[in-house]
Protein backbone atom coordinates (compact mmCIF):
# COMPACT_ATOMS: atom_id res chain seq x y z
CA UNK A 1 0.00 0.00 0.00
CA UNK A 2 2.82 2.39 0.89
CA UNK A 3 4.41 2.53 -2.57
CA UNK A 4 1.12 3.06 -4.38
CA UNK A 5 0.06 5.60 -1.79
CA UNK A 6 3.34 7.42 -2.45
CA UNK A 7 2.53 7.60 -6.18
CA UNK A 8 -0.92 9.01 -5.53
CA UNK A 9 0.53 11.30 -2.86
CA UNK A 10 3.00 12.73 -5.36
CA UNK A 11 0.25 13.40 -7.90
CA UNK A 12 -2.04 14.79 -5.24
CA UNK A 13 0.78 16.90 -3.82
CA UNK A 14 1.22 18.45 -7.26
CA UNK A 15 -2.51 19.12 -7.46
CA UNK A 16 -2.67 20.65 -3.99
CA UNK A 17 0.37 22.84 -4.57
CA UNK A 18 -1.17 24.05 -7.82
CA UNK A 19 -4.41 24.57 -5.91
CA UNK A 20 -2.58 26.86 -3.51
CA UNK A 21 -1.11 28.76 -6.45
CA UNK A 22 -4.64 29.10 -7.79
CA UNK A 23 -5.82 30.42 -4.43
CA UNK A 24 -2.91 32.87 -4.32
CA UNK A 25 -3.96 34.31 -7.66
CA UNK A 26 -7.54 34.48 -6.48
CA UNK A 27 -6.50 36.26 -3.27
CA UNK A 28 -4.40 38.75 -5.23
CA UNK A 29 -7.29 39.46 -7.60
CA UNK A 30 -10.19 39.59 -5.17
CA UNK A 31 -8.84 39.34 -1.61
CA UNK A 32 -11.68 38.89 0.88
CA UNK A 33 -14.01 41.33 -0.90
CA UNK A 34 -17.71 40.98 -1.60
CA UNK A 35 -16.81 39.56 -5.03
CA UNK A 36 -14.57 36.94 -3.40
CA UNK A 37 -17.46 35.97 -1.11
CA UNK A 38 -19.74 35.76 -4.16
CA UNK A 39 -17.44 33.34 -6.00
CA UNK A 40 -16.87 31.18 -2.91
CA UNK A 41 -20.61 30.70 -2.43
CA UNK A 42 -21.36 30.32 -6.15
CA UNK A 43 -18.71 27.61 -6.56
CA UNK A 44 -19.68 25.90 -3.33
CA UNK A 45 -23.13 25.08 -4.69
CA UNK A 46 -22.08 22.82 -7.63
CA UNK A 47 -18.96 21.78 -5.69
CA UNK A 48 -21.08 20.57 -2.78
CA UNK A 49 -23.22 18.53 -5.14
CA UNK A 50 -20.05 17.20 -6.77
CA UNK A 51 -18.68 15.96 -3.45
CA UNK A 52 -22.02 14.47 -2.47
CA UNK A 53 -23.01 12.79 -5.72
CA UNK A 54 -19.98 12.61 -8.02
CA UNK A 55 -16.69 12.21 -6.20
CA UNK A 56 -18.53 11.24 -3.01
CA UNK A 57 -21.49 8.89 -3.13
CA UNK A 58 -21.18 7.91 -6.80
CA UNK A 59 -17.50 7.07 -6.50
CA UNK A 60 -17.96 5.21 -3.20
CA UNK A 61 -20.81 3.13 -4.67
CA UNK A 62 -19.33 2.65 -8.15
CA UNK A 63 -15.84 1.38 -7.25
CA UNK A 64 -16.90 -1.75 -5.28
CA UNK A 65 -19.67 -2.51 -7.79
CA UNK A 66 -17.33 -2.21 -10.76
CA UNK A 67 -14.64 -4.27 -8.98
CA UNK A 68 -17.13 -7.01 -8.17
CA UNK A 69 -18.51 -7.01 -11.73
CA UNK A 70 -15.03 -7.12 -13.26
CA UNK A 71 -13.93 -10.00 -11.06
CA UNK A 72 -17.05 -12.14 -11.17
CA UNK A 73 -18.72 -11.29 -14.51
CA UNK A 74 -15.86 -10.32 -16.80
CA UNK A 75 -14.53 -7.23 -18.54
CA UNK A 76 -17.28 -6.94 -21.15
CA UNK A 77 -19.97 -6.77 -18.50
CA UNK A 78 -17.90 -4.28 -16.48
CA UNK A 79 -17.52 -1.97 -19.50
CA UNK A 80 -21.25 -2.15 -20.10
CA UNK A 81 -21.79 -1.13 -16.47
CA UNK A 82 -19.62 1.96 -17.02
CA UNK A 83 -21.71 2.96 -20.04
CA UNK A 84 -24.96 2.36 -18.14
CA UNK A 85 -23.75 4.59 -15.31
CA UNK A 86 -22.68 7.29 -17.77
CA UNK A 87 -26.11 7.17 -19.39
CA UNK A 88 -27.76 7.58 -15.99
CA UNK A 89 -25.43 10.48 -15.12
CA UNK A 90 -26.27 12.30 -18.35
CA UNK A 91 -30.00 11.95 -17.68
CA UNK A 92 -30.15 12.53 -13.93
CA UNK A 93 -27.26 14.94 -13.32
CA UNK A 94 -27.97 16.76 -16.58
CA UNK A 95 -31.54 17.34 -15.43
CA UNK A 96 -30.35 18.43 -12.00
CA UNK A 97 -28.01 20.93 -13.65
CA UNK A 98 -30.83 22.48 -15.67
CA UNK A 99 -32.96 22.80 -12.54
CA UNK A 100 -30.03 24.36 -10.69
CA UNK A 101 -29.47 26.95 -13.40
CA UNK A 102 -33.16 27.82 -13.47
CA UNK A 103 -33.50 28.16 -9.70
CA UNK A 104 -30.11 29.70 -8.95
CA UNK A 105 -31.63 32.82 -7.30
CA UNK A 106 -33.60 30.71 -4.84
CA UNK A 107 -30.57 28.50 -4.11
CA UNK A 108 -28.35 31.51 -3.41
CA UNK A 109 -30.99 33.03 -1.13
CA UNK A 110 -31.15 29.78 0.85
CA UNK A 111 -27.40 29.35 1.10
CA UNK A 112 -26.31 32.95 1.69
CA UNK A 113 -29.24 34.93 3.10
CA UNK A 114 -26.88 37.64 4.32
CA UNK A 115 -25.83 38.59 0.78
CA UNK A 116 -29.07 40.47 0.11
CA UNK A 117 -27.94 43.15 2.56
CA UNK A 118 -25.06 44.20 0.25
CA UNK A 119 -26.02 45.88 -3.02
CA UNK A 120 -25.21 43.72 -6.07
CA UNK A 121 -23.68 40.86 -4.08
CA UNK A 122 -26.63 38.50 -4.51
CA UNK A 123 -26.93 39.23 -8.24
CA UNK A 124 -23.27 38.50 -9.06
CA UNK A 125 -23.45 35.31 -6.97
CA UNK A 126 -26.46 34.12 -8.98
CA UNK A 127 -24.68 34.83 -12.29
CA UNK A 128 -21.53 32.95 -11.23
CA UNK A 129 -23.65 30.04 -9.99
CA UNK A 130 -25.34 29.70 -13.38
CA UNK A 131 -21.98 29.81 -15.16
CA UNK A 132 -20.51 27.06 -13.00
CA UNK A 133 -23.45 24.65 -12.63
CA UNK A 134 -22.39 22.63 -15.73
CA UNK A 135 -19.25 21.84 -13.72
CA UNK A 136 -21.37 19.18 -11.97
CA UNK A 137 -22.03 16.81 -14.92
CA UNK A 138 -18.44 17.23 -16.13
CA UNK A 139 -16.92 16.10 -12.84
CA UNK A 140 -19.59 13.40 -12.43
CA UNK A 141 -18.38 11.83 -15.68
CA UNK A 142 -14.81 12.35 -14.52
CA UNK A 143 -15.66 10.49 -11.28
CA UNK A 144 -17.00 7.48 -13.22
CA UNK A 145 -13.84 7.40 -15.33
CA UNK A 146 -11.71 7.78 -12.21
CA UNK A 147 -13.59 4.92 -10.54
CA UNK A 148 -12.99 2.43 -13.31
CA UNK A 149 -9.30 3.37 -13.48
CA UNK A 150 -8.77 3.12 -9.72
CA UNK A 151 -10.63 -0.20 -9.57
CA UNK A 152 -8.11 -1.55 -12.10
CA UNK A 153 -5.23 -0.08 -10.05
CA UNK A 154 -4.44 2.69 -12.52
CA UNK A 155 -4.04 5.45 -9.95
CA UNK A 156 -1.82 7.91 -11.82
CA UNK A 157 -4.14 9.49 -14.42
CA UNK A 158 -7.02 10.12 -11.98
CA UNK A 159 -4.64 11.61 -9.43
CA UNK A 160 -3.13 13.96 -12.02
CA UNK A 161 -6.56 14.96 -13.37
CA UNK A 162 -7.20 17.41 -10.55
CA UNK A 163 -3.76 18.89 -11.17
CA UNK A 164 -4.83 19.73 -14.72
CA UNK A 165 -7.98 21.38 -13.38
CA UNK A 166 -5.76 23.66 -11.32
CA UNK A 167 -3.45 24.34 -14.28
CA UNK A 168 -6.38 25.60 -16.34
CA UNK A 169 -7.57 27.79 -13.45
CA UNK A 170 -4.05 29.17 -12.92
CA UNK A 171 -3.63 30.02 -16.59
CA UNK A 172 -7.00 31.73 -16.54
CA UNK A 173 -6.24 33.60 -13.34
CA UNK A 174 -2.86 34.73 -14.65
CA UNK A 175 -4.55 36.03 -17.80
CA UNK A 176 -7.09 37.97 -15.73
CA UNK A 177 -4.29 39.39 -13.57
CA UNK A 178 -2.17 40.45 -16.56
CA UNK A 179 -5.04 42.19 -18.36
CA UNK A 180 -5.99 43.98 -15.13
CA UNK A 181 -9.48 42.54 -14.75
CA UNK A 182 -11.28 44.15 -11.83
CA UNK A 183 -14.06 43.00 -9.55
CA UNK A 184 -17.04 41.89 -11.66
CA UNK A 185 -14.99 41.04 -14.78
CA UNK A 186 -12.47 39.11 -12.67
CA UNK A 187 -15.05 37.02 -10.84
CA UNK A 188 -16.97 36.19 -14.04
CA UNK A 189 -13.77 35.27 -15.85
CA UNK A 190 -12.66 33.11 -12.93
CA UNK A 191 -16.00 31.27 -13.06
CA UNK A 192 -15.58 30.53 -16.79
CA UNK A 193 -12.06 29.17 -16.33
CA UNK A 194 -13.27 27.00 -13.44
CA UNK A 195 -15.79 25.41 -15.79
CA UNK A 196 -13.09 24.81 -18.41
CA UNK A 197 -10.95 23.18 -15.72
CA UNK A 198 -13.73 20.67 -15.05
CA UNK A 199 -13.79 19.73 -18.73
CA UNK A 200 -10.00 19.23 -18.68
CA UNK A 201 -10.30 17.00 -15.59
CA UNK A 202 -12.53 14.64 -17.57
CA UNK A 203 -10.59 14.76 -20.83
CA UNK A 204 -7.19 13.88 -19.39
CA UNK A 205 -8.45 10.52 -18.05
CA UNK A 206 -10.07 9.27 -21.24
CA UNK A 207 -6.88 8.02 -22.98
CA UNK A 208 -6.00 5.84 -19.95
CA UNK A 209 -9.52 4.37 -19.88
CA UNK A 210 -9.34 3.64 -23.60
CA UNK A 211 -5.97 1.94 -23.14
CA UNK A 212 -7.64 -0.48 -20.69
CA UNK A 213 -10.25 -1.41 -23.29
CA UNK A 214 -13.06 1.01 -22.51
CA UNK A 215 -15.23 2.15 -25.42
CA UNK A 216 -18.09 4.58 -24.98
CA UNK A 217 -21.58 3.53 -26.04
CA UNK A 218 -24.60 5.42 -24.75
CA UNK A 219 -26.85 3.04 -22.81
CA UNK A 220 -29.81 4.27 -20.78
CA UNK A 221 -30.99 1.27 -18.78
CA UNK A 222 -32.32 2.03 -15.32
CA UNK A 223 -33.21 -1.66 -14.84
CA UNK A 224 -29.56 -2.78 -14.97
CA UNK A 225 -28.72 -4.78 -11.83
CA UNK A 226 -25.33 -3.11 -11.40
CA UNK A 227 -26.86 0.35 -11.66
CA UNK A 228 -29.55 -0.66 -9.18
CA UNK A 229 -26.87 -1.74 -6.72
CA UNK A 230 -25.05 1.56 -7.18
CA UNK A 231 -28.29 3.50 -6.69
CA UNK A 232 -29.09 1.48 -3.58
CA UNK A 233 -25.67 2.25 -2.13
CA UNK A 234 -25.78 5.89 -3.21
CA UNK A 235 -28.93 6.70 -1.26
CA UNK A 236 -27.43 6.24 2.21
CA UNK A 237 -23.93 6.95 0.89
CA UNK A 238 -25.04 10.43 -0.16
CA UNK A 239 -25.91 11.16 3.43
CA UNK A 240 -23.04 9.07 4.77
CA UNK A 241 -20.40 11.12 2.97
CA UNK A 242 -22.25 14.39 3.38
CA UNK A 243 -21.07 15.48 6.82
CA UNK A 244 -18.27 17.82 5.78
CA UNK A 245 -20.11 19.30 2.81
CA UNK A 246 -23.44 19.72 4.59
CA UNK A 247 -21.58 21.30 7.47
CA UNK A 248 -19.92 23.69 5.03
CA UNK A 249 -23.36 24.54 3.68
CA UNK A 250 -24.60 25.28 7.20
CA UNK A 251 -21.45 27.29 7.92
CA UNK A 252 -22.04 29.35 4.77
CA UNK A 253 -25.48 30.37 5.99
CA UNK A 254 -23.95 31.69 9.22
CA UNK A 255 -20.83 33.12 7.55
CA UNK A 256 -22.83 35.12 5.00
CA UNK A 257 -23.77 37.43 7.86
CA UNK A 258 -20.12 38.49 8.40
CA UNK A 259 -18.45 40.46 5.60
CA UNK A 260 -15.36 38.58 4.41
CA UNK A 261 -16.04 35.44 6.46
CA UNK A 262 -16.92 33.15 3.48
CA UNK A 263 -13.58 34.02 1.87
CA UNK A 264 -11.58 33.65 5.12
CA UNK A 265 -13.11 30.25 5.78
CA UNK A 266 -12.51 29.18 2.18
CA UNK A 267 -8.81 30.11 2.30
CA UNK A 268 -8.40 28.32 5.63
CA UNK A 269 -10.19 25.21 4.38
CA UNK A 270 -7.93 25.20 1.32
CA UNK A 271 -4.89 25.11 3.61
CA UNK A 272 -6.33 22.15 5.51
CA UNK A 273 -7.11 20.38 2.25
CA UNK A 274 -3.40 20.25 1.39
CA UNK A 275 -2.43 17.58 3.96
CA UNK A 276 -5.82 15.86 3.60
CA UNK A 277 -5.38 15.66 -0.15
CA UNK A 278 -1.72 14.70 -0.13
CA UNK A 279 -1.96 12.11 2.65
CA UNK A 280 -5.55 11.29 3.56
CA UNK A 281 -7.00 11.06 0.06
CA UNK A 282 -3.95 9.18 -1.24
CA UNK A 283 -4.17 6.54 1.48
CA UNK A 284 -7.96 6.40 1.15
CA UNK A 285 -7.74 5.89 -2.62
CA UNK A 286 -5.46 2.88 -2.22
CA UNK A 287 -7.37 1.53 0.78
CA UNK A 288 -10.74 1.84 -1.00
CA UNK A 289 -9.51 -0.31 -3.88
CA UNK A 290 -8.07 -2.90 -1.48
CA UNK A 291 -11.23 -2.95 0.60
CA UNK A 292 -13.42 -3.36 -2.48
CA UNK A 293 -11.26 -6.22 -3.79
CA UNK A 294 -11.19 -8.04 -0.45
CA UNK A 295 -14.93 -7.57 0.00
CA UNK A 296 -15.47 -9.14 -3.44
CA UNK A 297 -13.28 -12.04 -2.28
CA UNK A 298 -15.21 -12.25 1.04
CA UNK A 299 -11.90 -11.76 2.87
CA UNK A 300 -12.87 -10.06 6.15
CA UNK A 301 -9.46 -10.53 7.85
CA UNK A 302 -7.87 -8.92 4.80
CA UNK A 303 -10.28 -5.98 5.11
CA UNK A 304 -9.38 -5.52 8.77
CA UNK A 305 -5.68 -5.57 7.93
CA UNK A 306 -6.15 -3.07 5.09
CA UNK A 307 -8.16 -0.73 7.29
CA UNK A 308 -5.68 -0.98 10.16
CA UNK A 309 -2.78 -0.25 7.82
CA UNK A 310 -4.58 2.70 6.24
CA UNK A 311 -5.43 4.30 9.58
CA UNK A 312 -1.86 3.94 10.81
CA UNK A 313 -0.53 5.62 7.68
CA UNK A 314 -3.08 8.41 8.01
CA UNK A 315 -2.06 9.03 11.63
CA UNK A 316 1.65 9.00 10.82
CA UNK A 317 1.20 11.58 8.06
CA UNK A 318 -1.63 13.84 9.20
CA UNK A 319 -1.01 14.25 12.94
CA UNK A 320 2.31 16.11 12.46
CA UNK A 321 0.66 18.10 9.68
CA UNK A 322 -2.08 19.09 12.11
CA UNK A 323 0.38 20.15 14.81
CA UNK A 324 2.57 21.98 12.32
CA UNK A 325 -0.38 23.81 10.80
CA UNK A 326 -1.47 25.00 14.24
CA UNK A 327 2.05 26.20 15.07
CA UNK A 328 2.67 27.92 11.71
CA UNK A 329 -0.82 29.01 10.73
CA UNK A 330 -0.18 32.76 10.60
CA UNK A 331 3.25 32.62 8.86
CA UNK A 332 1.85 30.20 6.26
CA UNK A 333 -1.24 32.32 5.56
CA UNK A 334 0.95 35.43 5.31
CA UNK A 335 3.33 33.73 2.87
CA UNK A 336 0.65 32.25 0.64
CA UNK A 337 -2.09 34.84 0.53
CA UNK A 338 -0.98 38.27 1.77
CA UNK A 339 -0.57 39.84 -1.68
CA UNK A 340 -2.61 42.29 -3.75
CA UNK A 341 -6.03 42.84 -2.21
CA UNK A 342 -5.42 40.38 0.63
CA UNK A 343 -4.18 42.44 3.60
CA UNK A 344 -2.73 41.84 7.09
CA UNK A 345 -6.18 41.86 8.71
CA UNK A 346 -7.24 39.09 6.31
CA UNK A 347 -4.14 37.11 7.32
CA UNK A 348 -5.07 37.23 11.01
CA UNK A 349 -8.71 36.33 10.30
CA UNK A 350 -7.78 33.42 8.02
CA UNK A 351 -5.22 32.13 10.55
CA UNK A 352 -7.91 31.95 13.24
CA UNK A 353 -10.15 29.97 10.89
CA UNK A 354 -7.21 27.69 10.08
CA UNK A 355 -6.76 26.92 13.77
CA UNK A 356 -10.39 25.84 14.06
CA UNK A 357 -10.18 23.57 11.03
CA UNK A 358 -6.74 22.12 11.82
CA UNK A 359 -7.72 20.41 15.06
CA UNK A 360 -9.99 18.08 13.10
CA UNK A 361 -7.44 17.17 10.43
CA UNK A 362 -6.86 13.57 11.52
CA UNK A 363 -10.59 12.94 11.79
CA UNK A 364 -11.29 14.37 8.31
CA UNK A 365 -8.69 12.06 6.76
CA UNK A 366 -9.74 9.08 8.87
CA UNK A 367 -13.35 9.29 7.67
CA UNK A 368 -12.12 8.99 4.07
CA UNK A 369 -10.45 5.68 4.97
CA UNK A 370 -13.11 4.10 7.18
CA UNK A 371 -16.33 5.03 5.34
CA UNK A 372 -15.47 3.09 2.12
CA UNK A 373 -15.14 -0.10 4.18
CA UNK A 374 -18.87 0.00 4.92
CA UNK A 375 -19.76 0.62 1.27
CA UNK A 376 -17.58 -2.31 0.22
CA UNK A 377 -19.52 -4.48 2.69
CA UNK A 378 -22.84 -3.12 1.37
CA UNK A 379 -23.55 -1.56 4.79
CA UNK A 380 -24.05 2.03 3.73
CA UNK A 381 -26.46 2.82 6.55
CA UNK A 382 -23.65 3.02 9.11
CA UNK A 383 -21.97 6.04 7.44
CA UNK A 384 -25.45 7.52 7.13
CA UNK A 385 -26.02 7.36 10.89
CA UNK A 386 -22.52 8.72 11.55
CA UNK A 387 -23.11 11.59 9.16
CA UNK A 388 -26.48 12.49 10.66
CA UNK A 389 -24.88 12.58 14.11
CA UNK A 390 -22.08 14.80 12.77
CA UNK A 391 -24.46 17.24 11.11
CA UNK A 392 -26.50 17.49 14.31
CA UNK A 393 -23.31 18.15 16.29
CA UNK A 394 -22.22 20.81 13.81
CA UNK A 395 -25.54 22.64 14.00
CA UNK A 396 -25.43 22.57 17.79
CA UNK A 397 -21.82 23.79 17.81
CA UNK A 398 -22.66 26.64 15.40
CA UNK A 399 -25.59 27.78 17.47
CA UNK A 400 -23.48 27.76 20.63
CA UNK A 401 -20.16 29.03 19.25
CA UNK A 402 -21.11 31.56 16.56
CA UNK A 403 -22.47 34.19 18.98
CA UNK A 404 -19.23 33.92 20.99
CA UNK A 405 -16.49 33.22 18.42
CA UNK A 406 -18.14 34.49 15.21
CA UNK A 407 -16.79 32.77 12.06
CA UNK A 408 -14.01 31.13 14.15
CA UNK A 409 -16.65 29.04 15.88
CA UNK A 410 -17.86 27.76 12.50
CA UNK A 411 -14.44 26.27 11.70
CA UNK A 412 -14.17 24.71 15.16
CA UNK A 413 -17.69 23.30 14.88
CA UNK A 414 -16.76 21.60 11.61
CA UNK A 415 -13.81 19.89 13.34
CA UNK A 416 -15.99 18.75 16.23
CA UNK A 417 -18.48 17.26 13.77
CA UNK A 418 -15.73 15.47 11.79
CA UNK A 419 -14.30 13.98 14.97
CA UNK A 420 -17.70 12.62 15.99
CA UNK A 421 -18.24 11.22 12.48
CA UNK A 422 -14.90 9.39 12.59
CA UNK A 423 -15.49 8.04 16.11
CA UNK A 424 -18.90 6.60 15.24
CA UNK A 425 -17.55 4.90 12.10
CA UNK A 426 -14.56 3.42 13.90
CA UNK A 427 -16.59 2.10 16.82
CA UNK A 428 -19.20 0.64 14.48
CA UNK A 429 -16.58 -1.25 12.46
CA UNK A 430 -15.00 -2.55 15.65
CA UNK A 431 -18.33 -3.78 16.95
CA UNK A 432 -19.47 -5.35 13.70
CA UNK A 433 -16.22 -6.69 12.27
CA UNK A 434 -13.75 -6.98 15.11
CA UNK A 435 -11.22 -4.26 14.33
CA UNK A 436 -8.84 -4.03 17.34
CA UNK A 437 -8.77 -0.42 18.51
CA UNK A 438 -6.25 -0.62 21.35
CA UNK A 439 -3.20 -1.08 19.06
CA UNK A 440 -4.48 1.77 16.87
CA UNK A 441 -4.91 4.01 19.91
CA UNK A 442 -1.39 3.17 21.08
CA UNK A 443 0.01 3.99 17.66
CA UNK A 444 -1.91 7.28 17.56
CA UNK A 445 -0.56 8.23 21.01
CA UNK A 446 3.04 7.58 19.91
CA UNK A 447 2.56 9.63 16.76
CA UNK A 448 1.00 12.47 18.75
CA UNK A 449 3.90 12.43 21.23
CA UNK A 450 6.33 12.55 18.31
CA UNK A 451 4.43 15.46 16.74
CA UNK A 452 4.66 17.68 19.84
CA UNK A 453 8.39 18.46 19.43
CA UNK A 454 7.69 18.98 15.74
CA UNK A 455 5.22 21.78 16.52
CA UNK A 456 7.39 23.33 19.24
CA UNK A 457 10.48 23.33 17.01
CA UNK A 458 8.64 24.71 13.99
CA UNK A 459 6.95 27.48 15.95
CA UNK A 460 10.18 28.50 17.68
CA UNK A 461 12.16 28.65 14.44
CA UNK A 462 9.42 30.68 12.73
CA UNK A 463 9.37 33.27 15.53
CA UNK A 464 13.17 33.57 15.55
CA UNK A 465 13.29 34.02 11.78
CA UNK A 466 10.52 36.63 11.79
CA UNK A 467 12.16 38.62 14.57
CA UNK A 468 15.45 38.58 12.66
CA UNK A 469 14.33 38.92 9.04
CA UNK A 470 10.97 40.67 9.43
CA UNK A 471 7.71 39.72 7.75
CA UNK A 472 7.34 42.25 4.95
CA UNK A 473 9.61 40.82 2.24
CA UNK A 474 8.46 37.67 0.44
CA UNK A 475 11.96 36.05 0.55
CA UNK A 476 11.99 36.52 4.33
CA UNK A 477 8.59 34.82 4.59
CA UNK A 478 9.81 31.93 2.43
CA UNK A 479 12.90 31.45 4.60
CA UNK A 480 10.89 31.59 7.84
CA UNK A 481 8.26 29.07 6.76
CA UNK A 482 10.64 26.79 4.84
CA UNK A 483 13.19 26.58 7.63
CA UNK A 484 10.48 26.07 10.25
CA UNK A 485 8.94 23.19 8.28
CA UNK A 486 12.34 21.58 7.71
CA UNK A 487 13.30 21.76 11.39
CA UNK A 488 9.86 20.54 12.43
CA UNK A 489 10.07 17.56 10.06
CA UNK A 490 13.52 16.67 11.39
CA UNK A 491 12.27 16.87 14.98
CA UNK A 492 9.34 14.61 14.08
CA UNK A 493 11.60 12.07 12.40
CA UNK A 494 13.94 11.93 15.40
CA UNK A 495 11.02 11.59 17.79
CA UNK A 496 9.47 8.82 15.67
CA UNK A 497 12.77 6.97 15.71
CA UNK A 498 13.04 7.31 19.48
CA UNK A 499 9.44 6.11 19.92
CA UNK A 500 9.91 3.30 17.36
CA UNK A 501 7.13 4.35 15.01
CA UNK A 502 7.44 1.73 12.22
CA UNK A 503 6.13 3.91 9.39
CA UNK A 504 9.28 6.03 9.56
CA UNK A 505 11.47 3.06 8.59
CA UNK A 506 9.09 2.12 5.80
CA UNK A 507 9.16 5.65 4.42
CA UNK A 508 12.96 5.83 4.56
CA UNK A 509 13.21 2.43 2.87
CA UNK A 510 10.83 3.44 0.12
CA UNK A 511 12.77 6.64 -0.59
CA UNK A 512 16.07 4.73 -0.57
CA UNK A 513 14.75 2.19 -3.08
CA UNK A 514 13.56 4.99 -5.34
CA UNK A 515 17.02 6.61 -5.32
CA UNK A 516 18.65 3.27 -6.07
CA UNK A 517 16.45 2.88 -9.13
Amino acid sequence: MGARAALVSAATMLSRVLGLVREQLFAALLGASAYADAFVVAFRIPNLLRDLFAEGALSAAFVPTFADTLRNQGRERAIRLVNVVIGAVLVVVGGLTLVGILFSPEIVDAMAPGFSAVEGKREITVLCTRIMFPFLPLVSLAAVTMGQLNAQERFGPPAFASALFNVVAIVGGAFLFVVGAQDEQAVIGWSVFTLLGGAAQLGVQLPAARALGYRFRLIVDFSDTGLRRIARLMGPATVGLAATQVNLFINTIFASKVEGAPAWLSYAFRLMQLPIGVFGVAVATIATTGLARRAAERDLPGMRATLDRGLRLVAFLTVPSMVGLVALREPIVRLLFEHGRFGPADTVATAWATLGYAVGLYAYAGVKVVAPAFYALDRARIPLYASVAAVAANIAANVLLFPVLSYRGLALGTSIAATLNFAVLLLAFRRGHGLPLRPLAGHLLRVLLAAIPCGVAAGTVARLCESTLGIEAVPARVVSVGLAIAVGALAYALACRALRVPELGELVGFVARRFQR
